[in-house]
């Protein structure tokens, strides 16, 4: 099962890390600016999972993001895929939106032809949503579900009361549900949780109530996240986590003299991100 993969790569890594690529022409550096922005951001996709192969386990790609950039996008998209396979990363997909049953039922059929191992879904429209997906968990893929997100006014609705457990609990109880009979050997289901670095009160409710969720920890670049929060996603382990981080990492080399060297600055930001986790996490 595709969970017991990405929590054995980052046990044979020691690094719980995440790059999450999401097309925004601010992350381009300058070598790369002049080519239309598909292609200059594949180019720098490609060149920093090269560079990073090594050292991270996982990579995220944002499907919407990269479709709002029309054709070239998305053939852009299947080529970086290919390539994380390829290199052997742990390859995570967020779906585009599926604002009805009928949209996500078709989206089950066609996302299955594409490359990836686990697959972000939002759960907020409930269960219809949800099963077009459950078959593919059978077939050895695994589902990620919002919970709880890491933007600033995710309390709005997701932290409101509701009979007696938050909003986002009832997410995760929903995502629970849908897991059951689906773990894998390390003990974790195939179907996780998306949960927000910033809340750290979330993510040890979750942890504790739900122990069967694997938790992608999103927002690690956020002002209000940490590394020592993130660390309440964890289990006693150092298991059942993986943190998501971006632009702290696609757009290091705006740290550097002249972004020349955009590659090998991602490099030190990844592993520093990874020094600052395993501070607070010991990966057994």
């Amino acid at each position: 099962m595709s969970i017991d993969r990405l929590q054995e790569k980052i046990r044979k890594l020691k690094n719980p890390s995440m790059l999450f690529f999401s097309p925004d022409g601010r992350q381009v550096p300058p070598a790369l600016a002049e080519l239309p922005l598909a292609e200059g951001y594949a180019a720098l996709c490609r060149e920093l999972m090269g560079g990073l192969k090594d050292l991270l386990p996982a990579v995220r790609f944002s499907f919407g993001g990269f479709a709002l950039l029309g054709p070239a996008g998305l053939e852009a998209l299947s080529g970086c895929l290919d390539l994380a396979k390829e290199l052997g990363y742990y390859i995570v997909l967020d779906a585009p939106e599926l604002l009805s049953p009928q949209t996500a039922e078709a989206a089950a059929r066609e996302l299955e032809n594409w490359t990836w191992d686990g697959l972000v879904l939002s759960p907020y429209l409930g269960s219809d949503c949800v099963r077009p997906f459950l078959p593919l968990c059978r077939r050895g893929k695994s589902l990620f579900l919002l919970t709880r997100t890491p933007n600033r006014s995710a309390s709005e609705l997701q932290d409101l009361l509701t009979g007696t457990r938050l909003v986002h609990q009832a997410a995760a109880e929903l995502a629970d549900r849908h897991g059951q009979g689906l773990y894998g050997k390390c003990g974790y289901s195939q179907v996780g949780a998306v949960a927000g670095a910033p809340a750290e009160a979330a993510l040890k409710t979750l942890r504790t109530k739900y122990n069967r969720l694997f938790l992608l920890v999103d927002g690690y670049d956020f002002p209000s996240a940490n590394a020592k929060k993130c660390s309440a996603a964890f289990d006693r382990f150092g298991h059942g986590a993986v943190v998501c981080a971006g632009d702290s990492l696609t757009s290091a080399w705006k740290q550097g003299e002249n972004g020349n060297d955009y590659v090998n600055q991602s490099v030190q930001a990844a592993q520093r991100m990874k020094r600052n986790l395993t501070t607070y996490v010991t990966i057994l």
